[in-house]
């Protein structure tokens, strides 16, 4: 008997070790079948990541009275509308003002070498090298409304047509979705049902706090920069918006952007631009950004920066934006097991 549970032993460790060694010898070839199932999976999980954030104005239309497929509907045609007066109306002043933001950067870069005696000739070229590649594409939308660049990216044109159309009915099927993982979640357990109702809770908090402040962020610096005489207001406004995801960094380089191409334009706008640089970032930080977010999602500025940090060292950009949300579930997660893990540890405590 006793051999038999030594065999039994034997041969359980010895096809784990197997399995392990099978698992490690091929992680390149599960690296690159992960990697597929992601590319193929991902129009998808960013479009139900796209519905998920817009339920929060779904039910506010369908509070007032509004039928559902109505209220979807005026959604999307209401992100079409915005995407298209993006295009047709910014576009054409986004390309003038990258033409200046282009020849200002370089003009500084210029300057900063000469007045330091640095060296920044490689520098200088690939900065200029990035600038008229991204002036050229957008020169093609604008001046004949088609782009070469489609016939190169008809793999990314398609993907987004599936995750634009995916995006419309996971909107329009999110009622149905939410109430059937909320009839298995209660299948499973009570406490089971609350946990993803709090985490359901924290992540709607921090959708809805990041899209108002990306909109604040959008109107607030466009005004400023305007009123302060930067020729590229509008291009920084969008920069501050789009940024807002990579919370400190993301507005740190707009500052940086901002005051490098206002120090050619003129001393005036220099002053106006670095004021606003220094004011206006601090009272995004400690009046608006903890208003908007509320208490659920204040985090510490330090915590964030080595969130984002390590978010970005996994995963790159990516990284970089899912680390706080990520972040956001993991400590709701632990609050609400604290107490289990608590009784666990002293259970064990107790044991030893």
């Amino acid at each position: 008997m006793f051999n038999n549970k030594l065999n039994y032993k034997i041969i359980n460790l010895t096809a784990l070790m197997l399995l392990l060694y099978i698992s490690f010898s091929n992680i390149g070839l599960w690296w690159n079948v992960l990697c597929n199932i992601i590319s193929v999976l991902a129009p998808f999980i960013i479009a139900f990541a796209f519905a998920y954030a817009l339920v929060p104005i779904l039910d506010f239309l369908t509070s007032k009275g509004i039928k559902k497929g109505l209220a979807a509907t005026i959604i999307i045609i209401a992100i079409i509308l915005i995407i298209a007066a993006l295009l047709v109306i910014t576009l054409p002043l986004v390309y003038e003002q990258l033409i200046l933001f282009s020849k200002s950067l370089i003009s500084a870069i210029g300057d900063l070498g000469e007045h330091f005696n640095l060296n920044l000739g490689t520098f200088e070229v690939r900065i200029t090298d990035y600038l008229n590649t991204a002036i050229s594409d957008l020169g093609n939308i604008v001046s004949s409304g088609t782009i070469n660049v489609v016939n190169k990216s008809i793999n990314f044109i398609t993907k987004f047509i599936v995750g634009f159309i995916s995006g419309i009915y996971f909107l329009l099927d999110m009622y149905n979705i939410k109430a059937r993982f909320k009839k298995l979640t209660k299948s499973i357990s009570k406490r089971c049902f609350e946990y993803f109702k709090l985490l359901d809770d924290e992540l709607g908090n921090y959708i809805k706090g990041l899209a108002i402040f990306m909109v604040i962020q959008l109107i607030e610096y466009s005004l400023l920069f305007w009123i302060a005489g930067h020729p590229n207001w509008l291009l920084l406004g969008i920069l501050a918006c789009i940024t807002t995801v990579i919370p400190y960094f993301g507005g740190l380089i707009t500052n940086i952007i901002g005051i490098i191409t206002a120090s050619v334009v003129s001393t005036k706008v220099l002053i106006g631009t670095i004021i606003i640089c220094i004011i206006f970032p601090q009272l995004d930080g400690y009046i608006i950004s903890p208003k908007i977010y509320g208490k659920t999602n204040n985090i510490n500025p330090l915590v964030t920066i080595i969130v984002v940090s390590i978010g970005g060292t996994i995963a790159g950009v990516l990284g970089i934006v899912l680390a706080l949300p990520l972040y956001i579930l993991i400590r709701a997660t632990y609050h609400y097991f604290n107490k289990d893990l608590k009784n666990s540890m002293k259970k064990i405590k107790k044991n030893i």
